[in-house]
């Protein structure tokens, strides 16, 4: 429990978990420093143009929140299934789940008003989300079959399911454009700012955000899940049932993957086109998760770095004939950096030993201060 005495050290222990990605960060604007060097243009013009085109204007910090709210979202979804144990590699698969099933109920004439047509459209891409990341997690609790595997396949039948569907099912009259009917008005979100397109699907991400906090860290269930990613025999020698919550863990971590993509057509594409390749945001955040700790402060935090530097690029390219394929570079030296920490703390910790504490005893202490 938080209270006066130990705030001092509260706060020594979220500086200590910040200090090492602002490190990678800073260490991979080094890198692109000499890179930009190397290429023959001016570094500091670069730097410059990137950060004015990802918060120059009001324009520029809408653009900016886009990238935010899918990267926000995606993130929450690894850290969900990661806190469990798990490596969710299918967040890409899920998102392209979550946008055709709302690009589908979106454009249903249900008769319907907006305060329902809305928010069924988002459950629909949740619920789409949901189911393809439950039946790896039931695969995996019932059978041991390793999730990156069964989530790396899950991504490719995602995107040849929905290319099936968009062009034999789905697809708008007349059909010559593999593309889905626009969704009804009901069912789109409002943007926020007329010439932008940020829409209020941003705050759902934040509202998911809290969601995910809370249900980890304030309620039975959360606590459960982060027990067993700590130590299954343990758990279910404390008598939790490890099945139930690997298969939950995630199906919730699909849901947010299905919302980012419910949010994408909703608030931004209104409709679902052939995809000839991944829109990258479940990949991004599995960089977003590991560089934000796979909390969902630290996780706000990154998506923001991730989405300003991915809105500025274009600006930074235009102004300072740097690419914009920089950009991804340096996203990999940070995940670079923040990996090889991460990997040192995992042996440190697999040569601790807490003599004369059970290990249930052990497992239940440190559920009680992780993420804290």
């Amino acid at each position: 429990m938080l209270t006066i005495k130990n705030i001092p050290t509260r706060c020594k222990e979220y500086g200590h978990k910040l200090l090492y990605p602002f490190l990678a960060f800073l260490c991979a604007l080094i890198v692109g420093f000499f890179m930009i060097q190397w290429m023959g243009k001016n570094p500091w013009k670069a730097y410059l143009y990137m950060f004015t085109g990802a918060f120059g204007s009001s324009a520029n910090l809408a653009e900016t929140m886009v990238y935010v709210s899918p990267l926000l979202l995606t993130g929450l979804s690894i850290a969900v299934a990661y806190r469990c144990g798990l490596f969710n590699i299918g967040a890409e698969g899920q998102f392209i789940m979550g946008m055709i099933a709302a690009a589908w109920i979106g454009a249903l004439d249900l008769g319907l008003p907006a305060w329902l047509h809305l928010p069924l459209t988002m459950l629909a891409g949740a619920a789409a989300g949901f189911l393809w990341g439950a039946v790896p997690g039931y695969l995996k609790a019932k059978f041991g079959a390793h999730e990156v595997i069964t989530t790396i396949m899950t991504n490719y039948m995602a995107l040849h399911f929905t290319g099936y569907l968009v062009n034999k099912v789905l697809i708008a009259p007349p059909g010559t454009s593999p593309v889905t009917r626009v969704i009804l008005d009901t069912a789109k979100l409002g943007r926020l700012l007329p010439t932008s397109r940020l829409s209020s699907g941003v705050f759902v991400a934040l509202l998911a955000l809290l969601a995910v906090y809370f249900f980890l860290w304030k309620t039975k269930w959360g606590y459960e899940i982060r027990a067993v990613g700590l130590n299954q025999e343990a758990s279910r020698y404390a008598g939790i049932n490890v099945t139930k919550n690997i298969i939950l863990a995630m199906g919730l971590s699909g849901a947010l993957a299905g919302l980012a993509g419910s949010l994408q057509i909703q608030g931004i594409q209104y409709c679902f086109n052939d995809l000839f390749g991944f829109p990258g945001y479940g990949l991004d955040g599995i960089a977003v998760a590991l560089l934000g700790n796979n909390h969902p402060a630290g996780i706000f935090l990154a998506a923001l770095l991730f989405g300003a530097m991915n809105s500025g690029a274009l600006q930074m390219q235009s102004a300072a004939g740097v690419p914009s394929d920089l950009i991804g570079v340096l996203q990999a030296v940070i995940i670079f950096f923040v990996a090889a920490d991460a990997l040192v703390k995992r042996l440190h910790r697999k040569n601790k030993t807490l003599p004369g504490i059970t290990t249930a005893d052990n497992i239940q202490k440190e559920v009680a201060q992780d993420g804290r």
